[in-house]
């Protein structure tokens, strides 16, 4: 026993060093800005719900939340690693740079995938289970293998992924899916175009050499511009519909209100401008990660004192909601990181 001892402990010292050197990489992999994104709008969605949730089962929920939207982009990254270490933005990522095989990052996602929907699964109900699997599955078959390589429409139809955590969020509260959950559905999901057009106008270039169809890359600057300007003008009705059918009140809708006009002229401006002109498309993209959180921070404080209200209390929320914000905006405007997008971007 003590000639085994020192050597195992040699072992389990070296194991325990090299995990920590290392999981930096796996967090990264797990896209923690993206993450938070998803994360806070489920959020929204629990505390808006009109079930009450245990304290401890809300906690539970928020973490097998969190997992699978981690899991997500862990899976996205495996698939993605050949066109990952083409592209200038991506190329720093853990399994390009070689700190993660792809063996080891496919086992972690699946792993923390099954781990995320068997928890919610125990945690709340299946509905919410399915969800949340059904979203994982989404984004990581429908879009990252399927519609990111072989179409332009890839981030409108893709955005459905991105959309549905509010959803989950409600379904782990009811048991079921919403007339109000599907208003919060609707918002991301014409929210998520104009956003990551905005990006790609700038990164056209990186997308054509990786043999990625982004919108840009297929149909040009002038289209892009348009659909960015067409999807701008309609998520400032959609995103007036919590409002109108009474799910919340005045300050979201001024808010509402207020945020889309200025979404609709920073778009204007972005059709009006030059294929030179950086700036503009910078402005969009910088604008509407505001717009997103600020629109659902609204949507709590206005919940707040309503029938609809929810066991979740939204006090601390907001204040969380600009903490995310706000780290998602540093990133965006880091020249270090990426010109004009940073790790905000990591997404795609």
């Amino acid at each position: 026993m003590k000639t085994i001892a020192p050597p195992l402990s040699r072992l389990q010292l070296a194991f325990s060093s090299s995990l920590t050197v290392r999981l930096p990489d796996f967090i990264t992999l797990m896209k923690p800005r993206v993450m938070m994104l998803a994360v806070f709008t489920a959020l929204v969605g629990l505390a808006c719900a009109p079930r009450e949730l245990d304290p401890l089962q809300a906690f539970i929920a928020v973490i097998a939340i969190t997992g699978g939207a981690g899991a997500a982009g862990v899976l996205n990254m495996w698939y993605d690693a050949d066109i990952d270490a083409i592209m200038t933005r991506t190329a720093m990522r853990p399994i390009p740079r070689g700190k993660v095989s792809q063996v080891e990052a496919l086992v972690f996602g699946l792993a923390l995938a099954a781990g995320a929907v068997v928890l919610l699964a125990l945690a709340t109900n299946l509905a919410a289970a399915a969800l949340l699997g059904g979203t994982i599955l989404f984004y990581v078959v429908v879009y990252t293998a399927w519609l990111k390589r072989s179409t332009r429409q890839n981030i409108v139809i893709g955005g459905a992924a991105g959309a549905l955590p509010p959803v989950i969020g409600w379904a782990a509260a009811t048991g079921g899916v919403g007339l109000e959950s599907l208003a919060l559905f609707l918002i991301i999901f014409l929210w998520t175009p104009p956003h990551f057009w905005a990006l790609a106008l700038n990164r056209a270039d990186d997308y054509a050499r990786a043999g990625v169809p982004m919108l840009p890359v297929v149909s040009g600057s002038a289209a892009t511009k348009r659909q960015i300007l067409i999807y701008s003008a309609l998520l400032v009705p959609t995103s007036a519909l919590p409002w109108a059918i009474g799910f919340a009140g005045t300050v979201y809708g001024a808010t509402a209100a207020i945020c889309g006009a200025i979404l609709v002229v920073l778009a204007l401006q972005l059709s009006g401008s030059s294929e030179a002109d950086r700036r503009a498309a910078h402005r969009l993209f910088v604008f509407s990660i505001t717009y997103l959180f600020v629109l659902f921070a609204a949507l709590l404080v206005s919940h707040r004192g309503s029938p609809w209200s929810s066991t979740l209390s939204p006090q601390g929320l907001p204040a969380a909601a600009g903490f995310v914000r706000a780290d998602l905006l540093s990133a965006a405007v880091q020249p270090d990181r990426c010109s004009i997008g940073g790790r905000a971007s990591e997404v795609v």
